[in-house]
């Protein structure tokens, strides 16, 4: 089955390298984003205020309804059993308990739960979600120590977890690959991601390294990490007739939607799935086997399902990040600049689906190295499925390679921001294309100067306050400007002069409804209470992931579409009678509730003016933007310059980070207000990153072994500092308004940074996470 998956996404792979090598040589005007964005030119209207978030006063209030907080009439409550082996099977399930139990309604299991399809999984079509393509409770085989085996139904929740935990199981166990080193011994294979070999090779980068003047070549490990969102995952589901309704805390509603369709063998448009509020996504909230289950139950039982994960059901169920072993090697002259470049190293994934944790991602764009050499390799282990978990790739690559390069600089006797600087790219190293906007440089000075860089001692060690030693580290962080496939928006326009815009986006939390209003408002020319944002329901249109922080782009390409398809259709029936008459689309804007001619603001007519004249109530348009040829044209990239000072007891151990800095480029920032909660939220969970998060897995059985919140360690407000966020602000002219993704750059080159800190304070490298005070005395 892997090696079916890999060749297809090898086959996918080789098509959109043919078609790349295409669009890189094509005229930018042939191109999405040839032409900037006229909203770019905007600076004083709604978008880059700092707009308090639209939803926030129904959060404050309780009236913003999350998954688990709708309700049927006649549901029942859901509570999961879980397999506790590894590989093998189930060769009986005693239910008769918990069948008896108080208020239990039914039992479901493989013995009896209605047939299912397998899971499409993620990226092996358009819109499948799924996590992995196992069978969902079909048959008797275990395949991860959590496995669901049995769902109780029961009239309230209490009363389903308790006869849950009646359920007996019996196995015929199987001789698991649990063990990374084990797996590792028996070969390695390439890895694949979204349909591209994970491998990159200019020059003779061994050759070159062996040859360097200075060189450093060094192991970095990451571990196992889980998903914690504030949130529980949950579905409140329930069967109108043969529609399906799905009640869902989900980053792809559309995807879920039609990936459920397929499962149950019915149409796409019999499957709805809602999710107006997200607490929190991070790559998580995708589709796991809990939806799958419930709305399997809700059939068999014939009432609707609500059911939502335990803490511990999260790390049972639902995968997070894969652990890894890089090798950095680094050569360069005695002046800096690198001759060679080497990212390699091993990740672990499972049999079942397709995401190797692509940690050579930040490398391929970072450095203009003469020689480069990028890997990564894949072992396959009988666990939960490793899925996306905030900045995949990136936020541990960037430990890896940013603390590799503290290592060179210190070889070398530079400054690591010098470094940094004298190896900064004109072009993208690997392939050649002109980058979309680039302004890192700028963005380490202005951040060196504002973190006071300039009282750093270089040498390490050299400075204590009192039981603290005291240091500061810095380091790049990158992530790739996305934008996927499937857009589409709907705009109706009423001649009262209001509009409506209907995506199926997501609000998780980071401020999407808030900042695409704004934006929307300001294309139209309306005020913002004008403007109503309709998202999070698989019956609006496109298909728009909330992930990759690729959705602004997703969304903001959607509605130029469907607002060009808008201005066209009004400049039609306003006719010859109108200022507008003879003008294109081109040569007007939205402005004070109407369009006028961009060079001459007089030739205006309100939006409710064409309408009446036409003898029409309102004006819907719906459009899909162009392919995003964009990311094959430029290279296309947010980053960041990141500064850390730590403080290390010099008697326990304990780091404790007093303060950081991060100073990012990110094209035009929509909402300070919101941007700058994203800055400082991906930040958070890169400070857990470094210093405690770590999943710990017992490779004898295969089991999570700290799936809660007392063992599993996340930064709690005493962790935290005052973080402070600045950013240049300047426009990406090939990018809808000109903004690149901000949802995962703050955790990248995070933990290097503050690893790199530790250094400079204790003289104590740290290359394998988390940075705990054992590893420090």
């Amino acid at each position: 089955m892997s090696i079916a998956k890999d060749a297809k996404q090898a086959a996918q792979g080789a098509m959109q390298g043919m078609m790349a090598k295409a669009v890189a040589l094509a005229p930018d005007s042939w191109v999405p984003g040839g032409k900037p964005d006229p909203l770019i030119q905007h600076r004083h209207g709604h978008v880059g205020q700092p707009v308090s978030r639209i939803d926030g006063p129904l959060k404050v209030t309780g009236n913003a309804r999350f998954a688990a907080e709708f309700s049927f009439e006649g549901m029942v409550y859901g509570a999961l059993s879980y397999a506790t082996i590894a590989r093998g099977r189930v060769t009986a399930l005693d239910t008769a308990e918990a069948e008896a139990a108080p208020g239990v309604v039914a039992v479901m299991t493989h013995l009896n739960a209605p047939r299912l399809n397998p899971p499409p999984v993620f990226m092996s079509a358009a819109k499948a979600a799924g996590g992995d393509d196992l069978p969902v409770m079909q048959d008797d085989r275990v395949h991860w120590n959590g496995q669901p085996i049995a769902v109780v139904l029961a009239e309230t929740q209490e009363q389903a977890d308790h006869a849950a935990s009646l359920v007996r199981a019996t196995y015929a166990q199987e001789p698991p690959i649990t063990s990374f080193a084990q797996a590792m011994a028996q070969g390695t294979a390439p890895g694949l991601f979204m349909g591209q070999p994970l491998h990159n090779a200019s020059g003779d980068a061994e050759a070159a390294l062996a040859a360097a003047e200075v060189r450093i070549d060094r192991t970095y490990r990451t571990p196992r990490h889980n998903h914690n969102a504030i949130e529980l995952h949950a579905a409140t589901v329930a069967w109108d007739g043969d529609t399906l309704r799905i009640h869902d805390a989900s980053q792809l509603v559309a995807h879920t939607a039609w990936s459920i369709a397929r499962m149950f063998g019915i149409e796409e448009n019999q499957v709805v799935v809602t999710s107006p509020f997200v607490g929190g996504g991070f790559g998580g909230k995708c589709l796991w086997q809990h939806q799958i289950i419930a709305a399997a139950a809700a059939k068999l039982a014939g009432r609707p399902v609500r059911l939502v994960l335990s803490r511990e059901g999260v790390y049972r169920l639902v995968g997070g990040r894969s652990l890894t072993e890089q090798r950095v090697a680094l050569g360069a002259n005695r002046e800096g600049q690198l001759a060679a470049l080497i990212h390699t190293g091993t990740t672990a994934k499972t049999r079942h689906n397709v995401l190797p944790e692509p940690f050579i991602m930040p490398t391929r764009s970072a450095y203009a190295a003469e020689n480069l050499l990028l890997d990564v390799q894949t072992v396959e282990l009988d666990m939960l499925a490793n899925t996306f978990m905030r900045a995949p790739g990136e936020s541990v690559g960037t430990f890896a390679l940013e603390s590799a390069m503290d290592e060179l600089a210190e070889a070398l006797g530079m400054d690591p921001i010098e470094l940094r600087l004298r190896n900064e790219p004109e072009k993208d190293p690997l392939s050649g294309l002109p980058f979309s906007s680039r302004h890192l440089s700028e963005s380490w000075r202005a951040g060196a100067e504002r973190f006071g860089w300039h009282l750093r001692s270089p040498r390490p060690a050299a400075h204590r306050d009192g039981e603290w030693l005291v240091g500061m580290g810095c380091a790049t962080g990158t992530y790739p400007y996305y934008r996927m496939p499937g857009g589409a928006a709907r705009i109706t326009l009423t001649d009262e002069g209001r509009a409506a815009v209907d995506i199926a986006a997501h609000e998780m939390g980071m401020g999407t409804a808030t900042a695409q209003t704004q934006v929307a408002a300001e294309r139209l020319g309306l005020p913002l209470d004008a403007v109503a944002f309709n998202y999070g329901d698989s019956t609006l249109p496109g298909v728009v992931l909330a992930g990759g922080s690729q959705q602004t782009a997703s969304i903001g390409a959607s509605v130029i579409a469907a607002h060009r398809a808008l201005v066209r259709e009004l400049l039609r029936i306003a006719g010859n009678d109108s200022p507008l008459a003879g003008l294109g689309p081109d040569e007007v804007a939205g402005r004070d509730g109407g369009l006028c001619k961009h060079d001459a603001p007089d030739r205006q007519e309100s939006y409710a003016s064409i309408l009446r004249r036409a003898g029409q109530k309102s004006l819907t348009v719906e459009a899909r933007p162009p392919d995003p040829l964009e990311t094959m044209h430029w290279s296309m990239h947010s980053h960041a310059a990141m500064f850390c000072e730590v403080r290390v007891n010099a008697v326990t151990g304990e780091p404790r980070i007093s303060r950081f800095l991060g100073s990012f480029d990110c094209g035009r920032i929509l909402n300070p207000k919101t941007a700058a909660s994203q800055f400082r939220g991906g930040i958070i969970m890169g400070m857990g990153l470094a210093l405690m998060e770590e999943t710990q897995f017992d490779e004898r059985s295969g089991r999570v072994m700290n799936p809660s919140l007392s063992e599993y360690h996340v930064p709690v407000h005493m962790d935290v500092p005052e973080i402070d966020v600045i950013w240049n602000d300047i426009a990406d002219p090939h990018t809808p308004m000109g903004a690149r993704g901000i949802g995962e750059i703050g955790i990248t080159g995070t933990a290097a940074a503050i690893a790199n800190a530790v250094y400079n304070a204790t003289g104590k490298r740290v290359r394998d996470l988390p940075i705990t005070l054992d590893k420090l005395l």
